[in-house]
């Protein structure tokens, strides 16, 4: 049989072990949004007998309300690099069930990520052995490597632009020509040391 000392010690590694879990005991929503910076993991707790409300931006707390006796309202906080603005809606639905729903500039996640999928591209590939996402803000031209935003040099072509950078040793360069049909319009092509990249739907 085990001694005092020992349930003890082993209720101590359970309880560090799983602590951050122990403290997430009302989250109701996770969400990940794909910005040009990364993809970032927002978590929503939210106490419906206290109207304690805590989010979490990529693990970090951003905002902790306690006792809080409207228990429907939002919360708003900024995500990324760009601190784009980011509101949890909390809406009653019945009784005493709710219904969480996350905005990102003033859109739905869902029509924000549909948008967004029109104004960028992006790629996913690996370079020195090192996953790489690079993504192109098609209104401005700006590139972004892994949460960087990068140093580019662009320049006309025959065909249409080229925009340069650089991966640590590797020459990056994403050519942007006309598809020649106005519903598709510009193409971008990422290229890597001479090879054509596929892009990747997020």
């Amino acid at each position: 049989m085990a001694s005092r000392e020992e349930i003890t010690l082993y209720e101590d590694e359970v309880r560090s072990r799983y602590g951050y879990l122990e403290k997430m005991t009302d989250l109701v929503a996770v969400w990940e949004v794909a910005l040009s910076d990364g993809v970032h993991k927002i978590e929503f707790e939210h106490g419906t007998t206290s109207g304690k409300r805590v989010v979490y931006v990529d693990g970090k707390e951003e905002i902790r309300k306690e006792w809080m006796f409207k228990l429907v309202g939002k919360e708003t906080f900024t995500v990324g690099a760009a601190k784009t603005k980011a509101t949890i809606n909390i809406d009653a639905v019945s009784g005493f069930a709710y219904e969480y729903t996350l905005e990102i500039n003033g859109k739905s996640l869902k029509k924000y990520m549909e948008n967004r999928s029109k104004t960028t591209n992006t790629w996913i590939l690996s370079l020195d052995g090192m996953d790489c996402r690079v993504v192109l803000e098609k209104d401005t031209m700006d590139v972004w490597c892994n949460g960087k935003k990068m140093e580019t040099a662009g320049e006309f072509v025959e065909d249409g632009t080229e925009t340069h950078f650089s991966v640590g040793d590797h020459d990056c360069c994403i050519k942007a020509v006309s598809s020649g049909k106005r519903r598709e319009g510009i193409i971008h092509t990422l290229i890597v040391d001479d090879r054509e990249i596929p892009e990747v739907l997020e």
